[in-house]
């Protein structure tokens, strides 16, 4: 029992470590720039700068990111296999809770299919962090019904 006590404690010194090293954005257009940065960089398939980049403003342990970062790598490279080549990127919308969180929701299109990237934020007492992302090829979700 004391040794899992011990673990957990290690683990949350660990969780608290790496949220202490990293930085906050200033605000909104912070965000979006940083969230277009990342599409850009995925649109160039140079996603390990990507998750660079984010790991900056991601309160999540670098293992944990790094892991993420090579499951992307993975999956993308099927995926262009499947859905050719990319072809560009369009921003789909913003959305906001409050004055406390915020998720943008791009596209990335391929040859024959596209992938949707979202990112959410939150705004803590320092400034604004990633809170989640995350990417799928579940645009569908994203048509404008028209009445």
């Amino acid at each position: 029992m004391k040794k899992l006590f011990f673990l957990l404690a290690l683990l949350s010194l660990t969780t608290l470590q790496a949220q202490d090293d990293k930085k906050t954005l200033v605000d909104l257009a912070a965000t979006e720039e940083l969230s277009q940065e990342v599409v850009d960089l995925f649109q160039e398939m140079d996603i390990h700068t990507a998750f660079l980049k984010m790991a900056q403003y991601w309160p999540l342990p670098d293992n944990e990111i790094e892991s993420l970062e090579g499951q992307t790598i993975r999956y993308l490279n099927m995926l262009s296999e499947r859905f050719g080549e990319v072809q560009g990127s369009a921003k789909v919308k913003t959305e906001y809770i409050g004055d406390f969180a915020q998720r943008e929701t791009y596209i990335l299109r391929y040859e024959y299919s596209a992938i949707r990237i979202i990112f959410s934020y939150f705004r803590n007492d320092e400034g604004w962090v990633i809170n989640a992302f995350k990417w799928d090829d579940s645009f569908e979700e994203e048509f404008i019904i028209d009445k």
